[in-house]
């Protein structure tokens, strides 16, 4: 990973006060791939006390837009157009880890998914998927 890649991703993750909010953070940064993990905090449980969809849903579109970026030239920036989630199991633990990838860049529109699984300890389980398509903006 460049250190000015790392810095483009970083710089703009930080202006996300809703990361902030979760206790996101960037874990990871390579063209095409980035990682963030947010700990389970208990503001964003659900009725039965694991990770609400909306924590899991928040860190897969932000992951797989940021691995859209590591993509684009500087100057821009990307939005999501739209991504769907499944939901494959309760997410359970003390930490969650969203991987995002690029599954084809392009000019106008990136198309992107995302896994998202529940740590706990060593252990990690699939508990999401998203795919989605982002588009370059101006900054």
């Amino acid at each position: 990973m460049s250190d000015s890649l790392f810095q483009r991703i970083s710089h703009s993750f930080e202006r996300q006060s809703m990361m902030s909010t979760l206790g996101a953070r960037l874990a990871d940064v390579s063209e095409g791939s980035v990682q963030i993990t947010a700990p389970i905090l208990p503001g964003a449980r659900q009725q039965q006390g694991h990770a609400h969809a909306a924590l899991t849903f928040a860190i897969g579109d932000s992951a797989a837009g940021y691995s859209a970026l590591t993509m684009i030239p500087e100057g821009q920036e990307v939005v999501t157009a739209e991504i769907k989630i499944n939901l494959l199991a309760p997410a359970t633990g003390d930490l969650l880890v969203a991987t995002g990838r690029v599954i084809k860049p392009g000019r106008k529109l990136i198309i992107v998914t995302a896994q998202v699984h529940a740590r706990v300890g060593e252990q990690e389980k699939l508990v999401a998927i998203l795919q989605g398509t982002m588009v370059p903006v101006p900054v």
